[in-house]
This record gives structure tokens, sequence and C-alpha cells, in this order.
């Protein structure tokens, strides 16, 4: 009697062991520090990977880009496609325990259409939207718009997260000081600590969809009751964290340590590919001297020799591409080499002769650098020693990206504040098409740091977003990078993988191309 109690009695342990430990908090290592809370006015991912924990929206891509009913019960298209009638699906609240209304999706998408560059496309299409029920809204577009479900459904830059109209009728100037969500977790204010952590709950009134999770689409089931988004700025720190599993997930693995995880079977490294791949970029603030010059912006653009930047991520060669010069990301639908003859011919004696015509006078090129980014930090450095060498006088003001992702959106001169150069990353899922990308729709729009404006552009992303025929999308698509390489909107830097590292005992990660926590388990030993 006594073995067989005590036998019981180790079974009852074990079991309450796995419990305990699928309970324990589910950690992720963003490769950015959270600091804005609002997805409308912040384009950073880690704001976007915080905004898919505690909202939701409307409709959502599967994995094959399929735009799914997210929020929705689904909708109606009149024959002329010109209006559209959306449903609610039934039983959604916010997390203050008020209902989901067709009201607080109109205000939500208001809002969201005043910033970003395809939600302004859609509302200048968009003759009235109003609420005609609880669960209802009807939007009438007064011309041809073939892209109103990937607008509403976009995972680019500004996501059209749905929020109470309260909330939502803030100017999209001003950033929300209340979280409320309806979304998959429940955000923990009062548990944040930035620098440290960001702490989410399990929405317990959330009501996940009946299809499995597919991409972005389907049930987001939540099977840890916490989870944390964890400060590790230190990338050995962090990776050794991960071996020991006092962390679960690093968003961006530290590509100097890619070889050794990917032979580590306690780890699971991500391919970093398609989505996951990711588009080094300068952003030049086209504002203020000297890059007010596009003979000055070209000249940059002459310096940089992209297989020398990918070079100095250090990823194996299966995770690079030695040049790429669309925007529109090498292997996607809309990869083109319009444009591209006199990048692919570059010279850095035709740098130095532009900025000799420019009358560069060797003013100083402040430069945000963000050290703490395992991404950013390895592809800007080399592109700031071409810049140099190319006759730029170069002030690099190393921070951690906290402080460059607030003094980016600062339009003032230098000495107020402001910048010339900030280097940044784009996921690919950013990146596919003109009227998503931000290097793209943000022309003229006035609301994305650099604030380029090319008027011959305009016209174009009209043209495509009225385009429902995919081979004439591609014919816009490249004589827009044809203009956009002309004006220089952006300097690209060169586009490789962006893997993921988590551990091995996880089930069920969605690989997105950033990290969703919803459908994950941890596997009972």
């Amino acid at each position: 009697m006594k073995t067989k109690a005590l036998l019981f009695g180790l079974a009852m342990l074990g079991a309450a062991g796995a419990q305990a430990q699928q309970q324990q908090p589910l950690r992720l290592v963003m490769n950015n520090e959270l600091q804005t809370l609002d997805p409308i006015v912040s384009p950073s991912v880690v704001t976007r990977a915080f905004g898919s924990m505690v909202w939701d929206t409307l409709v959502a891509p599967d994995s094959q880009g399929v735009m799914r009913p997210q929020m929705l019960e689904g909708w109606e298209v009149s024959a002329d496609r010109l209006t559209w009638t959306f449903k609610l699906r039934p039983g959604q609240e916010w997390t203050d325990g008020t209902p989901v209304t067709a009201e607080d999706c109109v205000a939500s998408i208001r809002r969201w259409g005043a910033r970003d560059g395809l939600g302004r496309q859609l509302m200048e299409a968009t003759a009235s939207l109003d609420a005609t029920a609880p669960d209802t809204f009807v939007m009438r577009l007064n011309r041809p718009f073939a892209l109103v479900l990937e607008a509403l459904g976009k995972t680019a830059t500004l996501v059209p997260y749905m929020m109470p109209a309260r909330i939502a009728n803030t100017p999209g100037t001003q950033q929300i000081t209340e979280i409320v969500g309806s979304g998959p977790f429940v955000f923990r204010r009062e548990e944040w600590r930035p620098g440290d952590r960001v702490v989410f709950y399990r929405n317990a009134r959330y009501r996940p969809r009946s299809e499995p999770a597919d991409g972005l689409a389907g049930g987001k089931v939540v099977h840890f009751e916490r989870t944390e988004f964890v400060s590790i700025p230190d990338h050995a720190t962090k990776v050794g964290a991960l071996q020991q599993g006092e962390i679960d997930y690093i968003e961006r693995a530290p590509l100097d340590f890619i070889e050794s995880l990917r032979r580590d079977r306690r780890v699971v490294v991500t391919p970093g590919l398609r989505g996951g791949e990711v588009v080094g970029a300068l952003t030049l603030n086209h504002t203020i001297p000297p890059f007010d010059n596009v003979l000055v912006r070209r000249a940059a653009q002459q310096a940089i020799e992209q297989s020398d930047v990918v070079a100095a991520t250090g990823l194996p060669p299966d995770m690079v591409h030695q040049h790429c010069y669309t925007f529109f990301m090498c292997g996607g639908p809309y990869a083109t080499e319009a444009g591209t003859e006199s990048l692919r011919n570059h010279s850095m004696e035709r740098a130095r002769a532009l900025l000799r015509e420019a009358g560069y006078n060797n003013q100083p090129i402040t430069v945000l650098h963000s050290r703490d980014s395992a991404l950013i930090d390895p592809v800007s450095l080399v592109a700031m020693d071409q810049l140099r060498r190319a006759g730029f006088n170069i002030d690099l003001v190393s921070t951690d990206w906290s402080s460059v992702a607030s003094r980016r959106v600062n339009r003032n001169p230098v000495g107020q504040g402001g910048w010339n150069i900030v280097p940044l990353v784009w996921t690919g899922f950013d990146m596919p098409d003109p009227i998503v990308n931000p290097a793209m729709v943000y022309n003229c729009a006035n609301v994305y740091p650099g604030w380029w404006c090319d008027q011959r552009q305009v016209p174009l992303l009209r043209q495509y977003s009225e385009e429902p025929d995919m081979a004439r999308r591609r014919e816009i698509a490249g004589q827009l990078q044809t203009l956009a390489h002309e004006h220089v909107n952006v300097v690209l830097l060169g586009q490789f993988a962006g893997p993921a590292v988590y551990r091995a005992d996880l089930r069920g990660v969605l690989d997105v191309g950033f990290p969703v926590l919803w459908n994950i388990q941890r596997a009972r030993r």
C-alpha cells in the first residue's frame, strides 16, 4: 500500500509539475524596446506586435494571403462594387465589458484612414461610412477601389485595429492614453516597467473564432494565463537566457549566433524568409539640408555597395541576397528591375562627383543609430563607413531604438532635435507591393519620418489602387519604382533573412513574419 501511495504521490507531483510548467509565463524578447502604445501613431514593429496582442482586426490574411473574416461575420458587395455592407460577428466585447459595435468600427477606420498610406487612399475613395445597425456598417465608394479588404486587413506599418469609439475619436496626431481592446490579451499597464517588461494576461472576454489558426486568420486561442515582452539588450545574454529556458522566444535571432543556434537542439531557428525577410534602408530627411537636394540623395544612393552591407550581418549564404534593388522584395510577385540600372552600375566616384555638383560643403550629417538592434546595428555601421568614403561628414549618434523612435518624428532642424539619416529595417510583409510599401505609399502623405514627396508618384498610386488586373498592377509598380529610385525616396541597403528563434518545446508557433503569441503551447515533459 505504501508503494502504491508513493507511486500515486509521484504521479500527482508530476502532473502538478507539468501543469505548473504550462502556466509559467510565456516570455518573448522583442528586437526593440516598446515605447509607444498607439499603433496608429507609431510604425514600429514592436508597437504592431503589442497591437496584435490587445486589439483585433475586421479581416485578416491567412497563410496564403487570402483575407478572411476576423471580427466580421461577413460582408456583401453590390454588383457595381461601390457599396460594401459589413456585419460583425456576435458576442464580442471590449475589455471594459461593453459590446463591440459598428460605431466603434467606423470611428476606428476613420482614425486609421487619416494617417495610414493605404487608409488615406481608401478614405479618398469613400463617399460615406456609416453604422446602420449596432452590428452593421456600410461603406459607399465614390470611385472604383480594388483593395477594400486588403486595406481593412493589412498587416503592414499602420494596422487598422478596432478600438472603442470614445478612444478612436482621439485625433490621429495625438496618442491614445487608454488601452481597451477586444483582442486575445489584456495589457496590464500597472505591471509595465519600461526597459524591463511588458505584461499581458489572457483576455477572458475574448471569443476566438471556431476555425483553426492560419496565418493571422482563424481562432486566436491563448494557452498561457500570462505572457511577457522581456527587455534584454545584450545579444549574448538573451541567447544564453533562451538556451537556459529563462525566456521562450527571441523575435530576431542575433545574427552572430545563427550558426551556433542552428546546431542547438534546445531551440528552433525559423527560416526567416519571405515575409520574415528584411530590407535595410536609409531614411533621409527630405525637408532639411542637405537631403532636400536630390543630388545629395543620389550621392548617398551611389555610395552603397549592398554586398558589403549584407556581409556585415554574418548570416550564412542561404540567408542573404548579394544585391536586391527592387522596392518590392526579391522573390516577391511585384519584384522588378525597373529603374535600377544606375544602382546596378553604382560608383563611389560617381557619388563624390554628385556631392561636388550639389555644392555639399562638408556639413555634419546627423545619423540616429540603433546600437541595440540586432539587425540595424551591423548594416548601418557599414553603410555609414561607405558614406564617409564618399565624402559625407557623418556624425553618428549611437543610442537605443526607443530614443531613435522618439526623435525620428522630430521635424525640426538638427540643432533643435532633428536629424538627417535614420537607418532602419522593414520586414517583408511591409514591402511586397506599392500600396503597403512604406517607401511608396507614404509619398506626399506628410506623416512618415523622412517626409518625401514626388508629385509624379501620386496619380500612379491612385491608378494602382483602382486597378483589378494584376498584370497591369505590375506595370504600374514598375513605373513607381523607377520614380522612387530617381527621386530617392529612401536608399536601399539590401535584403536578408530575419529569423526568429524559440524553445524547441513550444508547439503551434505561427511564423507570420512578426511574433504572435496565441496558438502556442508548451510541450509537457
